[in-house]
């Protein structure tokens, strides 16, 4: 088994919950992901785009890092390049780290489409910001870890099926969900909570340390 951290140029805080899921993880940057490297303190393993979003500072600091170049003019993003780099290198999981926010909504939209279709073709993969996760939810049932409060959401990709939700401050029993349905958003975990799924795809979004309010 082979769990790559890949490196994006989302938002990203440390912390405890974060450092035990990424500790033994092979490291992959993509473009200006690299800067996440100081916060979890990593050094990567390779580092692949354009590097047209990379301070000069950067780039000097992780000089001895390899590197993939790649045209602006291409036709993946970092994100997908970093991540087609980790399954040549035999990734059998992978984690998405600074997946959320940032200045590019289109780049976010893609790396939760793109978790979804790595997990259906049989590689687990997390998306995090370190204050929110997103995790695959695959036709069948799961648990998650999380504590009693967490904020937690389910989106839809497509129609639901048979969508049950236990342990939660509002479950739901084999219920159908329209595309585009809000039903699904702003729960709260009270117990354990058991997620199943009999047809449709959904992320599971997850606050287990939600930033301080301003």
């Amino acid at each position: 088994m082979s769990r790559f951290l890949i490196l994006l140029g989302g938002e990203l805080v440390r912390t405890p919950r974060l450092d035990a899921q990424v500790a033994g993880c092979r490291v992959i940057a993509a473009d200006s992901g690299i800067r996440h490297a100081a916060t979890l303190g990593v050094t990567p393993e390779l580092w692949v785009g354009d590097f047209d979003s990379t301070p000069q500072e950067l780039s000097e600091r992780y000089a001895a890092v390899e590197r993939q170049s790649f045209s602006s003019d291409k036709d993946k993003t970092d994100g997908e390049l970093a991540i087609s780099a980790a399954l040549e290198r035999g990734a059998t999981s992978l984690v998405l780290a600074g997946a959320f926010g940032g200045p590019r909504a289109d780049h976010a939209f893609l790396h939760l489409a793109l978790a979804l279709k790595l997990a259906e073709a049989g590689t687990p993969t997390f998306l995090t910001s370190g204050a929110q996760e997103g995790q695959p939810l695959l036709p069948g049932t799961a648990s998650f870890d999380y504590a009693d409060g967490t904020l937690f959401s389910v989106l839809g990709f497509s129609e639901l099926s048979g969508l049950t939700e236990e342990g939660a401050k509002w479950p739901l029993d084999h219920v159908e969900v329209a595309f585009g349905s809000s039903l699904t958003l702003s729960n709260e975990v009270r117990g354990g909570l058991r997620i199943s799924l009999e047809r449709g795809r959904a992320l599971l979004i997850a606050h287990p340390n939600p930033l301080p309010e301003h």
